[in-house]
């Protein structure tokens, strides 16, 4: 039989391993949402492109192949921007659309920093007249964490499109495309962009986290609980 400090014993140990097992079935219950959502992603990426005319509440993640001319004098460069282990600028340009009165801001590629003169913006080309742009919806340009509401001018640390928006006086759409290929002759862009990660990894770690602590904690009572008191008993 078992003692009133005995009870109390086994009943946190199984509160306890019952806890962290739930967590790993829980942080597994993620990954299982974010494998969903990784397939639906692919699944936008295999549909046709969007044009101009289709454009509007898409999903995130389906291709477009838009018509429109740069509005050059707009273009945010978003500073500590990293691509293939070196730091520069996403450039961020808006993109006025052909046969409406509406624009979006497009994520057109990375450019190199320059390390003596931070504020020194390096050389780009943006063709004038009529463009094709292709690429992929996203919901707005790369976002760093930013204390405060950031400051204005060409170099920024992020990009709100609503309040830009206001700032610029375009009607901009609540979209943003990041830009797969260059529209046209070569403009000196990276666009090595990156798959979205969407934390695989890290559910699955956690749950072996939340698994080895349940397993420990049903081990430990094991030992000391059952296994040393009739070691002792029996020396």
């Amino acid at each position: 039989m078992l003692s009133r400090r005995g009870w109390v014993v086994l009943v946190a140990a199984l509160l306890g391993a019952a806890l962290t097992a739930r967590l790993g079935v829980w942080q597994l219950d993620r990954a299982a949402q974010k494998l969903a959502l990784q397939a639906a992603i692919e699944a936008q990426a295999q549909r046709p492109a969007l044009t101009n005319a289709e454009l509007g509440g898409e999903p995130l993640h389906r291709q477009v192949m838009l018509r429109g001319t740069w509005v050059a004098e707009r273009t945010v460069w978003l500073d500590n921007r990293p691509m293939d282990g070196h730091t520069g600028f996403f450039v961020v340009t808006p993109l006025r659309l052909a046969g409406r009165d509406d624009a979006i801001l497009v994520q057109r590629g990375w450019a190199p920093r320059n390390q003596l003169d931070r504020n020194q913006l390096p050389p780009l080309s943006t063709p004038a007249g009529e463009i094709e742009v292709t690429g992929r919806l996203a919901a707005s340009p790369s976002r760093l964490y930013e204390l405060g509401e950031g400051s204005g001018g060409a170099i920024r640390q992020n990009l709100d499109p609503a309040a830009f928006a206001v700032e610029s006086g375009l009607k901009l759409l609540p979209l943003t495309v990041v830009q797969t290929a260059a529209s046209g002759a070569d403009d000196g862009l990276l666009r090595h962009w990156p798959a979205p990660d969407l934390g695989l990894h890290k559910h699955y770690g956690y749950a072996f986290q939340w698994f080895a602590l349940c397993a420990l904690i049903l081990v430990l009572y094991v030992w000391f609980q059952l296994i040393r008191p009739r070691l002792r008993r029996q020396s």
